[in-house]
């Protein structure tokens, strides 16, 4: 009786057989499909061969490479379509183009990083490039002597000034548009976003004409800061102004209806839920600031000497240093400046990676640490 009951539909209809099930395949690339790509590469490489050796006077490896890919669209258009329906052929299109614009994009990527390896790695194989200046090295000098360590202080010193000045100016701008309002914030959102997409060089000759020429201060690091302030600063504010307008309203509805005033829910609720989201804007606008090249040449001079102090004397930093020693027709100096590229290359990836790691939750989600002091905290409570 129970056998007969647990019986399904299926089992009981008639004619039903029983054998192996079959599975759905949901995902993946069939042999036909890598077929048809592989044939349309093979033919579409033939065809322009041809074309470039045999027909038309053309010539160079990009219009060789363009031709090709143009080609192979053609093809693989073609053959799938002998295969399949429209709707199929455009869905394979549109992937093979994501997927070639990926691979494009990598290729760029590790083409750059190679060849900054390639030319500067004969410079930072040797200790002193990372522990010594250029004070006693001399155009002719071997790679054994001199390095960039007063390039990597001064952009140190001058990002993390123009980090202390942008942040706070930044996030203020932020929590105004975001949730203070009234009849300027629109004119402030309209300045920030055009100070997004200006010139960096403008940015320089502003701290030039007001802080230098017109206030009488002289070329330092401190006004180096300035100028890479002014491009900071509205990175961090619009960065930070979508992060805070992701805060649920929820939050702030429920510090409102226990007493709380708004500057006390932006301080105690806003701004700590929006945290990793911050912290992200933050690097972000550092990771902008790091590689400036034309604000820090108007600003904050030149110099081969190590200076550590930013609001005295010229300090120069490492795309200043680039600038300055890939334009010396001296393979040793060429060398340095490559291996400066690839040291500020580090440093924008670890200001990068930073980003990604402290942006990884969303706001008001807890962190893994949190979660865990939270256990902790309520495994106590139940012991007490």
């Amino acid at each position: 009786m129970t056998d007969t009951l647990a019986q399904t539909p299926a089992d009981t209809a008639p004619g039903a057989t029983e054998g192996p099930e079959t599975r759905i395949r949901t995902g993946g690339v069939t042999r036909a499909e890598l077929a048809t790509v592989a044939g349309a590469l093979g033919g579409s490489l033939g065809l322009d061969w041809l074309l470039y050796e045999r027909v038309l006077p053309f010539s160079g490896a990009f219009g060789f490479v363009l031709c090709w890919y143009l080609l192979f669209l053609a093809f693989f258009a073609g053959a799938t379509a002998l295969q399949w329906d429209a709707r199929l052929v455009r869905e394979w299109l549109v992937t093979v183009l994501a997927w070639s614009s990926g691979l494009l994009v990598i290729g760029l990527i590790v083409e750059q990083v190679g060849f900054l390896l390639l030319r500067g790695l004969s410079a930072t194989s040797h200790l002193n490039f990372f522990t010594e200046s250029m004070e006693t090295t001399a155009a002719l000098s071997p790679i054994t002597s001199g390095g960039a360590l007063h390039a990597i202080i001064g952009s140190l010193e001058q990002l993390g000034l123009a980090t202390l000045f942008s942040v706070p100016l930044g996030i203020a701008a932020a929590v105004y548009l975001s949730e203070v309002g009234g009849r300027f914030a629109r004119p402030v959102r309209t300045l920030v976003e055009a100070m997004t997409a200006l010139p960096s060089i403008v940015a320089g000759l502003f701290v030039l004409g007001v802080v230098i020429l017109t206030l009488g201060a002289e070329r330092s690091g401190f006004a180096a800061s300035l100028a890479l302030t002014v491009m900071m600063m509205p990175i961090v504010t619009r960065a930070a102004e979508v992060v805070i307008r992701l805060v649920p309203g929820t939050l702030r509805e429920a510090s409102y209806a226990l007493g709380a005033s708004q500057w006390r829910t932006v301080w105690s609720v806003v701004l700590p839920t929006a945290r990793p989201g911050l912290a992200t804007a933050v690097v972000l606008g550092m990771a902008r600031g790091v590689g400036e090249t034309s604000p820090v040449l108007l600003t904050s001079g030149m110099t081969a000497f190590h200076n550590g102090n930013p609001f005295a004397g010229q300090q120069v930093s490492l795309p200043l240093y680039i600038w300055n020693y890939v334009r010396q027709p001296y393979p040793d100096m060429e060398s340095r400046a490559f291996a400066a590229a690839l040291t500020l290359m580090a440093v924008v990836l670890v200001l990068f990676v930073t980003a990604r790691v402290l942006g990884g939750h969303r706001p008001g989600e807890l962190s893994r640490r949190q979660r865990r002091r939270i256990a902790l905290d309520a495994a106590g409570g139940r012991a007490r």
